[in-house]
This record gives structure tokens, C-alpha cells and sequence, in this order.
């Protein structure tokens, strides 16, 4: 992988440990040359991540929409900054710019993002990993949801193992080198389950 996507939240969420967790992620993907691509904030967790990166000498790459320059105060050391019209411009070209996707913790924009990766992935628009970093089991509660969807069938087994998961970023890592993604459509009914 050449470049992973962080989706993460703009703000530091309330234990320390979220901070540090963002910055060793950005810091073990640069020391694995491994380019950063994320949302270009320099606050909350999305600044963390790129200063862990560029900390270690690590290339990071932020996609911004042109609204949210002030409101997210733009990151202004990054390798580059690439400012787009629309929050769907921003997916779009994260999507491009990326070889897979990382969840750390955050809010509604958060999951709207991993969940979109997600859905691509199922119609197979692409086959890029992604994962979760389960910090503090912030992701817990989802794993069990993508369990329900599963044994309810709104979501087949093979789908639901597109989302990796892991409390260690060495782990996540290997995961995602070797993810490969579903032959099986999206599609459910009984028989095919």
C-alpha cells in the first residue's frame, strides 16, 4: 500500500489516549513509507495523525474542502493541500488518492465516510481494505451491529468481513496487506447467505 486514508474526528475526544493513538498511527505510516491522506485539518485527532506522520519524516496529503478552510483550520505543514468545492469531491479524490482505508474514533462524518468506502467496496467499485482501529473499544459496539446486520441478513458474511478490525496498528496493518476483497456480490437471499 502506497497511501492509506485516515478518516478520523476533528476533535481530541475526552481520554489522552485517542491523541496519542493518531499520532503513533501517522508516526508507524510514515515509518513504514507509507503516504497519509486525510482531511487536511490540523485539529482533534485529524491533526494529530499528520503531525505523527510528518514528526517522522512522513508524506501527508489533506483533501479540503474549500468551506471548511477556516472552520476545520487547515493544516498549513503538509506535504500538499489539495482544496476541492464539495464534501463528495473530497471522498472522491481521498478514494483516488488511496490503497486503503483507517477509522480511527470521531463523530457522524466519520462514519459517513467509512460507511460510504464501505458500500463501494460491496458493489465493488473497488477493493481496498478497511479497517477499524478499535482505541479504547470505541468500535465495539459497530463490530456487534455488522454481527446483527449479518445473522438478521441485511449484510452477507463475506461483506461483513470487508471491515477489519484490530486494537494494534501493527496488526491492522497486516490485515490490510493481506485483505483480499469479496468474489461475491452484494446481493442476499436464503440461498445465498
Amino acid at each position: 500500500m502506497k497511501n492509506i486514508v485516515v478518516f478520523c474526528g476533528s476533535s481530541p475526544g475526552y481520554d489522552p489516549v485517542y491523541m496519542e493513538q493518531a499520532r503513533l498511527l501517522g508516526a508507524t505510516l510514515a515509518q513504514r513509507n507509507i503516504g497519509l491522506v486525510y482531511g487536511g485539518a490540523k485539529v482533534g485527532l485529524m491533526g494529530a495523525v499528520a503531525d505523527g506522520a510528518l514528526q517522522a519524516g512522513g508524506q501527508v496529503h489533506g483533501v479540503l474542502p474549500r468551506f471548511l478552510q477556516e472552520k476545520e483550520l487547515a493544516h498549513t505543514g503538509l506535504t500538499t493541500l489539495l482544496l476541492v468545492d464539495t464534501m463528495h469531491e473530497r471522498k472522491t479524490k481521498m478514494n483516488e488518492l488511496a490503497d486503503g482505508v483507517i477509522a480511527l474514533p470521531g463523530g457522524f462524518g466519520t462514519m459517513e465516510e467509512l460507511f460510504e468506502m464501505l458500500t463501494w467496496g460491496q458493489l465493488g467499485l473497488h477493493k481496498k481494505p478497511i479497517a477499524l482501529l478499535n482505541i479504547n473499544g470505541f468500535y465495539d459496539a459497530l463490530n456487534q451491529l455488522s454481527q446483527t446486520m449479518t445473522d438478521q441478513g441485511f449484510l452477507s458474511a463475506p461483506n461483513r468481513s470487508m471491515l477489519l478490525c484490530s486494537n494494534s496498528i501493527d496488526d491492522l496493518l497486516t490485515q490490510m496487506e493481506n485483505y483480499r476483497a469479496p468474489e461475491k456480490d452484494k446481493w442476499l437471499t436464503k440461498e445465498k447467505t
